[in-house]
């Protein structure tokens, strides 16, 4: 009886090597080397990724890892406390692939920045709400000094005029591209510029919607506009389309004044955004 499942278990191991073999053959197998990186206490290592981190598995307690704050693309790494044990670390990013490391303590690690894949390691993936404001600033500066115009959105108040001039989109983002002109010889002070998605019309019994909407940059943004002289400013918002019922409603208040201003730009005047 010995002897049968000695022999049984014996042939099992021949099958299964043999299944292995075969499997390495044709490709059904590979294996995925552990990249080696050196993290230590006193310093951030970071992995720079070509695409969006969806899932991290740490072999160890002693790794402290997160995300670098309102990115979604860096994987930042550091010992938590000194002589670590070799661990392992994986990731997963959203266009599907594994990365596999092997984490080892060193006291003063010579490389503090890794970039993989084809995205540039100063280029970073921010995180939907978040910008960046370089690039904001930018495209903004560049809206502002655009010659092309558009016509048909303003409101008049007692000597001051708020009108849009120029909508542009870059990526994710539009830029709004407004002019408050003073015509009186009174200074209107801005108490605030506030953007809201609404109703267009309030239906009678139905419940009125609206809701703000955040600036993501402001350019040239000011507190006053003199009598008898004009301002441009640029503010940029997260892109957007609106149903047939909405409306981007745009107020601009005058601090301990009574000369508010409203813009109402409908989706087909999005529609229209020019791109940079």
């Amino acid at each position: 009886m010995k002897t049968y499942y000695r022999n049984t278990f014996t042939a099992l191991v021949l099958i299964f090597t043999a299944f292995l073999s075969y499997a390495e053959s044709i490709g059904i197998i590979h294996t995925i080397e552990s990249f080696p990186i050196a993290i230590t206490d006193n310093k951030t290592t970071n992995l720079i990724f070509p695409y969006d981190i969806r899932s991290v598995d740490r072999g160890s307690k002693e790794v402290l890892v997160q995300k670098a704050k309102g990115t979604e693309n860096i994987l930042q790494l550091k010992a938590a406390q000194e002589h670590m044990k070799e661990t392992n670390l994986t990731v997963i990013t959203s266009d599907g692939k594994l990365y596999s490391f092997l984490l080892r303590y060193t006291a003063n690690p010579k490389t503090l920045n890794y970039s993989f894949g084809i995205r540039d390691i100063s280029e970073v993936a921010f995180s939907p709400g978040t910008s960046n404001e370089s690039i904001l600033k930018k495209y903004a500066e560049i809206t502002a000094g655009k010659k092309k115009k558009i016509r048909g959105v303003k409101d008049k108040n007692n000597g001051v005029t708020f009108r849009l001039t120029g909508l542009f989109v870059k990526d994710n983002v539009m830029y709004y591209r407004f002019h408050i002109e003073n015509a009186s010889n009174l200074k209107y002070t801005i108490d605030q510029l506030r953007f809201f998605v609404r109703d267009r019309k309030k239906a009678k019994r139905t419940t009125y919607q609206e809701m703000e909407i955040p600036p993501l940059y402001m350019y040239k943004d000011t507190d006053k506009v003199e009598g008898q002289s004009g301002q441009t400013l640029v503010v940029a918002l997260q892109k957007r389309t609106l149903p047939n019922k909405k409306q981007l409603s745009v107020q601009l208040m005058e601090n301990y004044g009574g000369r508010h201003l409203e813009l109402s730009i409908k989706n087909r005047k999005l529609m229209r955004a020019t791109v940079l």
